[in-house]
């Protein structure tokens, strides 16, 4: 009598493929980005830029960040305000920036929903099933819930923190958990713009600290590896919760 098939190897082929699919993604990122840091005189204008705020010393931090806040306010998408922090400040005072920036930008977003723009929030979630799974969810495991939400993207993010206003959470475990859920996320993507910036140095430079710049490269792509399996989680955590990624 024949034996069963075994369903180790088609598994294990599946997590081949959604080990390579960031690591592809990450590298992806920094060649397009030391390419676009080569072609056009994104150096440059991020030079002058980086000058102009770092001569404007703690306001200029200050002032990226709200920069920022304001594009997440406005449904603006901020992912290149991400990569550039890095790119201009380096890994860790650019995730300071998008950290606070991402935060108040959220913040602002969650009390207009709840004040000023509540109709206005209510008429874009009605009849979302998502969102209305996602609002029981919060009832019963609160800001739980939205730490997972930001660990695993499931939602648009300037959406997102409009929808959260009119669930029942309260603002303080809000920040708490949302601050706390965009670290991971926020340090990938801020890291692949320093990796990419650094790369582009590199290049400009004749290959000059190759080391240096390849291992920028590898903590980039590792950084968004271990993001993406830190999301796969969460998502899974929030699905057994009742809401559909």
């Amino acid at each position: 009598m024949p034996e069963p098939k075994s369903e180790t190897a088609p598994e294990s082929a599946v997590q081949r493929r959604s080990l390579l699919v960031p690591i592809a993604i990450g590298l992806a990122v920094v060649i397009a980005l030391a390419v676009l840091f080569r072609t056009l005189p994104v150096a440059e204008w991020l030079a002058l830029f980086q000058q102009w705020v770092q001569g404007l010393g703690a306001a200029g931090w200050l002032l990226y960040a709200l920069a920022y806040a304001v594009c997440v306010v406005a449904f603006v998408p901020a992912s290149v305000l991400t990569l550039g922090a890095g790119a201009i400040y380096g890994l860790g005072v650019g995730v300071g920036v998008v950290l606070v920036g991402a935060s108040i930008g959220a913040t602002l977003s969650f009390l207009l929903a709840r004040t000023l723009l509540r109709s206005r929030v209510e008429q874009w979630t009605s009849g979302n099933e998502r969102f209305q799974a996602l609002d029981r969810a919060i009832a019963k495991e609160g800001a739980k819930i939205v730490f997972l939400v930001r660990l695993a993207p499931i939602f648009p993010f300037t959406y997102i923190n409009y929808a959260f206003g009119l669930t029942g959470v309260g603002t303080a475990p809000y920040v708490l958990a949302t601050i706390i859920g965009m670290i991971p996320g926020t340090f990938a993507y801020v890291y692949l713009g320093a990796a990419g910036a650094a790369a582009a140095e590199a290049a400009a430079a004749d290959g000059a600290d190759a080391t240096r710049t390849w291992i920028n490269v590898i903590g980039a792509i590792a950084a968004v590896v271990v993001t993406v399996f830190v999301a796969r989680i969460a998502t899974r955590a929030i699905r057994t919760a009742g809401v559909e990624g």
